[in-house]
């Protein structure tokens, strides 16, 4: 894997062990000049670290499994998380790192919440969570999740958590229970080749799909990526979003998702396989566009389909658009359950992930292509640089572009009524 790195990653040092001892001999991490070793001014120290510096967690950390759950229905994402990240944690602070692929957040919620349940207060199986939305509501509001710890990340000082987008988790306050990991944004994939002048208005696609029958569909919600491209549906059959803000209204849920399942079960006998089936989740999607089976994919990574033609799975002719109504963005985090023995070790991989070195890495195109989470203007001038040369790929809308399209989240109550509206009212109709 390609490495996009300001400095070389150096050998550990080792001290040696008193004769005749079993004790694990001791490492002494080492860290790039770039990133600040120290928790930011004033953060308070999380709990069971009272009066503790960071150099305590990392040294606690030496030696320490971390188990991270995470989505493996990307084998882009999942060779970054296994390759750089876990040689990295490795050779810097002794940490090893093990990724578990999951296909659905709710495998992890449901494993914490059945220790929880059975009174397994610690040695939990689950260190690290990658999370965002309902799930990280869900965790918190069933007192599953460690906090508060983020604020004293060094690696936050870059992050600007006066953004609502990034202090508040779909609406949801963060509250120092996660750590940023990244930003997203929905964009549309569709190959040129195919499809010379995309559909960019929700009615404009309304009818290609009916113009060209077979050749479209998204994921089944909940996959998060099909749920996403639902409610723009719903958006626009709403007259808009400005009603779904705030607080989850069953009554105002009633009277606007009405037009939102009337358009899809519209649009339904004109999907691929006649709408009998969707595709169970975004991994499949990518294999129907990949295979030329339908003309359109989407992500929630804007830099998704540039890597993939990086990595030859899409055709170069592969280009993303979003609709002139705009795109949903949000962004996405790790948490730590509430009963892991290795939260020190997992602070320090949540750390690292926020690291400027780390984020540049994960925005290379051909590593990940994930939007970075930290402002620019909080870092060293070097590292501006770094990240104002990230290729933007073939398939990439400039950031500008983005920027002026960005549309809101809802609340986790609103997304989870959408997804089981969805299933009632056009799956099972």
């Amino acid at each position: 894997m390609k490495q996009h790195l300001l400095l070389l990653l150096v050998l550990l040092l080792a001290s040696c062990s008193s004769s005749g001892s079993t004790e694990k001999t001791a490492v002494r991490p080492t860290t790039s000049s770039s990133i600040t070793e120290t928790a930011p001014d004033g953060a308070a120290p999380p709990p069971g670290y009272e009066g503790q510096t960071w150099a305590d967690i990392v040294a606690e950390a030496n030696g320490q499994t971390v188990n991270f759950y995470m989505w493996g229905g990307s084998d882009l994402i999942n060779t970054w998380v296994t390759g750089y990240v876990a040689t990295a944690v490795r050779d810097q602070y002794n940490i090893t790192l093990n990724m578990v692929p999951i296909s659905d957040a709710t495998e992890y919620i449901n494993k914490v919440l059945g220790e929880k349940e059975a009174g397994q207060d610690s040695g939990g199986a689950v260190d690290l969570v990658w999370v965002n939305g309902e799930n990280f509501r869900t965790m918190r509001q069933g007192d599953l999740l460690y906090g508060r710890w983020s604020q004293f990340l060094p690696g936050s000082a870059y992050v600007n958590w006066n953004d609502p987008s990034v202090a508040n988790d779909f609406g949801y306050p963060v509250e120092g229970y996660e750590a940023p990991y990244g930003k997203a944004q929905f964009v549309m994939i569709y190959d040129s080749a195919r499809v010379p002048e995309p559909p960019r208005t929700i009615p404009a696609l309304v009818d290609w799909i009916k113009a060209n029958p077979g050749q479209f569909t998204y994921p089944a919600p909940p996959d998060f990526t099909g749920s996403a491209f639902v409610r723009h549906m719903c958006y626009h059959a709403a007259g808009g979003y400005d009603a779904l803000l705030g607080e989850f209204d069953q009554a105002v849920f009633d009277e606007k998702s009405a037009a939102c399942w009337q358009l899809l079960n519209e649009i339904e006998p004109f999907l691929w396989r006649e709408g009998q089936t969707y595709p169970e989740s975004h991994t499949r999607q990518q294999d129907l566009f990949a295979n030329s089976e339908v003309s359109f994919d989407m992500a929630y990574n804007p830099a998704e389909a540039s890597s993939l033609v990086e990595n030859g799975r899409y055709p170069t002719t592969t280009r993303t658009f979003v609709f002139d109504s705009g795109a949903i963005a949000n962004t996405h985090y790790v948490a730590i359950p509430y009963n892991s023995d290795h939260k020190a070790a997992a602070m320090v991989v949540a750390n690292f992930l926020l690291s400027p070195e780390a984020q540049l890495s994960k925005a290379q195109p051909e590593n990940w292509g994930d939007l970075p989470v930290l402002d620019p203007a909080r870092l060293p001038a070097e590292m501006q640089a770094q990240f104002a040369a990230i290729p933007r790929g073939l398939a990439t809308l400039s950031t500008e572009e983005l920027a002026a399209h960005r549309l809101p989240e809802l609340q986790a109550a609103w997304l989870t009524a959408f997804e089981q509206g969805w299933e009632t009212a056009v799956l099972q109709r």
